[in-house]
């Protein structure tokens, strides 16, 4: 009896250690979570299993522009049957910036993507990408040449400066207090004015800047390869197929202490030989048509006689930042061209100035909707032709949202 009972009570006591072990919580299984990263400012995480600081963002933006109303004898596009009365853009960013530390500085890849529909017509592209490694920079971004590319919210007209995306490779130095100077090589198909052959020899960009306080300046300049095509090549009388083109540019943006944070002025210009594209995309897409219809010529980084086409454009703008949710801008330019032998042997004289302005108003942050309006002129003065001007006067309205 004794030893019967002793076996019950072992068995009693092994029943209720399982129970009570079967009751207790299981630790759970390790979850990498994902980090907050705050060592490049916000919004950035760590990659799980990785010590690299991600962050993605995107932008969405719809617009509506009414195209240029203004008749000129007929080019107009409320004029031409054939032309777009109205173009309505629908567009989406999405952004990826990747970073993390290494003995020689950060290391950063960056990727933008676009994609838009405007009237019917889709399309995909790379709006930015590039690799930075301490001072270097190498892929596709904004040429070091460029300065200020404009205050308004839309720019429904093409104003002229310097406003260009290449392939490129650069290395930068910060001397401190913010100055720096960069020297780069970019790829040449990004800078042509006119029918050019194979490529040959990139651009040579160089710039000094300061960014402190009050604001920034930059001074700017660039070599660049004239190389017209074979077929001009083979009816010019000069046979001066390959020339050195060049350009030079300077700007000053300052802030201004008396509005709100955020205002700012900027003047800039540029002067090239050759290298037309470095003054400004406006100017360098006209194309000349007589009174009578005929299309004359178009400008070009080089004359008929293979010479050098020189150039230069003046612009400014401002920006105030009316109350804490409207913003108000206004930006306008002034281009000039002198092109050898444009028609025959006769020369070209072509002036080209533009305004544009804008209201815009960010009720919720990342937000903003906003209207602009824009008009430009463009005027050719050549011996023994009639040439009539070009005069553009369009209005748009956006809906934006950034992320």
């Amino acid at each position: 009896m004794k030893l019967k009972g002793l076996m019950l009570g072992v068995a009693a006591a092994a029943t209720a250690t399982t129970a009570q072990a079967a009751d207790l919580p299981v630790a759970p299984e390790p979850v990498d979570y994902v980090r907050v990263c705050d060592a490049y400012g916000s919004r950035f995480y760590y990659i799980p299993g990785t010590e690299t600081c991600l962050r993605v963002g995107g932008r969405l933006r719809t617009q509506f522009v009414v195209n240029n109303v203004l008749d000129n004898d007929g080019r107009g596009n409320w004029s031409d049957r054939d032309s777009e009365g109205y173009s309505w853009l629908t567009r989406g960013y999405a952004y990826l910036d990747a970073r993390n530390a290494t003995e020689f500085g950060t290391l950063r890849a960056y990727v933008g993507l676009r994609m838009d529909i405007t009237n019917g017509a889709s399309g995909f592209k790379l709006d930015s990408g590039y690799i930075q490694w301490g001072g270097l920079t190498a892929g596709y971004l904004g040429s070091n040449f460029n300065t200020y590319t404009g205050q308004v919210f839309m720019g429904v007209v093409t104003r002229d400066w310097a406003d260009t995306t290449v392939n490129q490779i650069a290395y930068t130095a910060a001397f401190g207090n913010g100055f720096s100077a960069t020297l780069a090589v970019e790829d040449r198909s990004g800078h042509e004015v006119g029918d050019y052959g194979g490529t040959r020899m990139p651009d040579f960009v160089a710039a000094l800047g300061v960014s402190q306080g009050w604001g920034s300046a930059q001074l700017s300049g660039a070599l660049h390869q004239v190389y017209p095509d074979a077929a001009f090549n083979s009816t010019n009388a000069s046979g001066d197929e390959d020339s050195l083109g060049w350009a030079i540019g300077a700007g000053v943006n300052v802030n201004l202490p008396f509005a709100n944070s955020g205002s700012n002025i900027f003047f800039q210009g540029f002067y090239a030989d050759g290298a037309l594209k470095y003054i400004g995309n406006g100017i360098t897409g006209v194309s000349v048509v007589s009174s009578t219809g005929t299309t004359l010529g178009s400008v070009a980084d080089y004359g008929g006689n293979g010479d050098k086409s020189t150039g230069y454009s003046l612009s400014a703008g401002v920006y105030i930042q009316a109350t804490p949710t409207i913003g108000l801008a206004v930006d306008g330019s002034y281009a000039h061209v002198d092109q050898n032998d444009f028609v025959g042997t006769t020369d070209a004289d072509i002036d080209r100035w533009a305004i544009d302005g804008s209201v815009q108003w960010e009720p919720v942050s990342g937000f903003v909707m906003g209207a602009d309006i824009g008009y430009s002129n463009t005027s050719a003065d050549i011996s023994g032709q009639s040439v009539n001007d070009l005069d553009e006067l369009l209005f748009g309205v956006r809906m934006q949202r950034t992320f």
